[in-house]
């Protein structure tokens, strides 16, 4: 096979060729060329979310989890109070790097297989006034979750409390628009949806709290503040860009854009979701979660009930012909995770079904099905 595996990950995913090639080129990170690359980019991520009138957007390089852990640092007060609503491995995550930078953190815990509560987190802001932020995974891609971010804004918001929204596995393909949701800072990265290459972060804040985040992070690095200040000032990063990766964002969204934006994204995507949960069902494979709170981004299957089964020899064997999976996230049922999102579309989905139907042969398994059904 010439062409290289196809990633069927929540990230890093499938990039066009397109965004390949825009890295070919070396970039100074002062000039003024890049600095317009830079701005651009910024401009067009606004857009998306229509956050021009009332948000910034602010990038920073590294993973989505570190844009994650400058977000909190940048917006939440030392004394503030963070409540994470957890049904997932990144809403822990969330929860871990609150505590390491020193804020005060409360988890009210959900089940993997469920949506976070509006109703919850209501009586847990009406009990505990102390709470001053909320962290809500949008997308948890843990198990594939899509949470209700709506109605979940609108509890913050009528109890006066900063929303925190880790959007990475849904900006650009899941609508968000700051004109109708109310938040302090939304997250997100350039290797999920918007189908760029990873190594960098970017986080929405709100206009309104900008000026009252001076000073509050104890990170030089990851000061969001800082950083935003700095590159309104000068239109440069305070510290090495990364350059690639930025250009190739640029060419990303250059190709988001052309091919009709968000709602182009959603519906590709949810081809790719029908395409794959009707060919895994093919094979017998089982999705661990109810299609009524599934989002079109990455699906857990149940592991197959075959005795035979281990899911290295099935990462190894679809590997082969051409596919990579995904590891599970849950404690407590076997399972794995196949992607539905990058530069690919039904045709390759259905050819992912079939190297996995070649995996299973490999490996003398008959079928998909799981030994228990259900959860």
């Amino acid at each position: 096979m010439d062409r290289d595996k196809i990633l069927l990950t929540p990230g890093p995913l499938t990039t066009t060729l397109r965004t390949k090639l825009a890295m070919l080129r070396d970039w100074g990170s002062w000039d003024s060329d890049f600095n317009a690359v830079t701005a651009r980019v910024r401009k067009s991520l606004l857009a998306i979310i229509n956050g021009q009138d009332s948000h910034v957007v602010v990038p920073l390089q590294g993973s989505g989890t570190f844009s994650v852990e400058a977000a909190v640092a940048t917006i939440v007060p030392r004394e503030g109070h963070v409540l994470v609503l957890d049904n997932g491995a990144y809403c822990k995550r969330a929860a871990r790097l609150t505590n390491l930078m020193g804020r005060r953190c409360t988890v009210v815990d959900f089940g993997d297989h469920e949506q976070v509560s509006p109703a919850v987190l209501d009586e847990k802001l009406k009990a505990d006034p102390s709470i001053t932020h909320v962290i809500v995974i949008h997308c948890e891609t843990g198990a594939g979750v899509l949470n209700p971010l709506q109605a979940l804004a609108d509890v913050c918001a009528a109890h006066g409390k900063g929303l925190i929204v880790d959007a990475m596995s849904s900006f650009a393909a899941i609508e968000i628009d700051a004109r109708k949701l109310k938040f302090d800072a939304l997250i997100a990265a350039s290797g999920k949806c918007l189908e760029g290459v990873p190594g960098m972060g970017f986080v929405f804040i709100r206009k309104a709290i900008l000026d009252g985040c001076a000073g509050q992070s104890q990170s030089l690095a990851m000061d969001l503040h800082d950083q935003y200040t700095y590159m309104e000032k000068t239109g440069q990063w305070r510290f090495t860009p990364p350059t690639h990766v930025v250009v190739a964002l640029a060419e990303a969204i250059a190709q988001f854009e052309a091919e009709g934006g968000q709602p182009a994204r959603l519906a590709r995507y949810t081809a790719n979701y029908r395409a794959l949960i009707d060919g895994m069902g093919r094979l017998g494979f089982m999705p661990f979660l109810d299609p009524s709170i599934q989002a079109p981004i990455i699906v857990t299957f149940h592991a197959p009930g075959d005795a035979r089964y281990e899911f290295k020899a099935f990462y190894n064997a679809a590997r082969a012909h051409g596919f990579i999976l995904y590891p599970g996230k849950l404690t407590q049922v076997e399972t794995f995770r196949v992607g539905c999102i990058g530069a690919i579309g039904p045709d390759e989905i259905n050819q992912a079904v079939h190297a996995v139907e070649l995996a299973l042969q490999d490996l003398g398994i008959a079928s998909g099905e799981p030994a228990i059904q259900g959860d």
